[in-house]
């Protein structure tokens, strides 16, 4: 398989879960600016959307979507710790966060990294992530994860937006919970992996 990724866009998230589920795969870096691959091909030729990420299966079809693509994977490595099994409770309330995370955290960090976006907009939405992560930091005061004492999908995908807080202005001070939580997920192994093979962070 194939993961099309961007050094710490949305696409980090699926990388996590790979690397949690121990499936092979192998990283194809894209250029959001030019939408260039390395070689470099036009990025539209595997995605006409331009964005990432992309999941290139073994037989040569492609998934598209961070949320759709982490499903897949777990239920390819049968990880029901990652995403519970189908048609159960369990498993809705993992898509529940992932849906939370994706319309109401991700979209609304989207404006903070336009230049030209004017800086009154940008004020609104950092205000309103902000009313956001409190709701979030609230239920991470009752479980160590979103869903309670297991980490998820979900969780991999708030780890990943979260990051951004600090280079778009978005204020997390006071946050007590989400910061254990982000400590916590950054220092499992998989995620410290991922973060190395996107250059994120620099191996000692």
């Amino acid at each position: 398989m194939k993961l099309y990724y961007s050094p710490g866009a949305c696409s980090l998230a699926p990388h996590i879960v790979l690397r949690e589920t121990g499936l092979p795969f192998e990283l194809v870096r894209v250029d959001l600016a030019s939408h260039k691959l390395a070689q470099p091909d036009d990025y539209y030729s595997v995605n006409a959307k331009g964005s990432v990420p992309v999941l290139e299966l073994d037989d040569g079809e492609r998934l598209t979507e961070g949320p759709i693509i982490a499903q897949w994977i777990c239920d390819r490595a049968e990880r029901t710790d990652l995403m519970p099994a189908a048609g159960t409770m369990a498993r809705y309330r993992v898509m529940e966060w992932q849906n939370y995370v994706t319309s109401e955290l991700h979209k609304s960090y989207s404006p903070l990294f336009k230049r030209d976006f004017h800086e009154e907009g940008k004020a609104w939405f950092r205000r309103a992530l902000r009313q956001r992560y409190e709701y979030v930091d609230a239920r991470l005061q009752e479980n160590e994860f979103l869903t309670g004492s297991s980490f998820t999908a979900a969780d991999a995908y708030l780890f990943v937006v979260t990051n951004w807080a600090a280079h778009t202005g978005v204020d997390l001070q006071n946050l007590g919970a989400l910061d254990s939580f982000m400590s916590r997920v950054r220092a499992r192994e998989a995620v410290q992996q991922a973060l190395v093979a996107e250059g994120l962070v620099k191996t000692a």
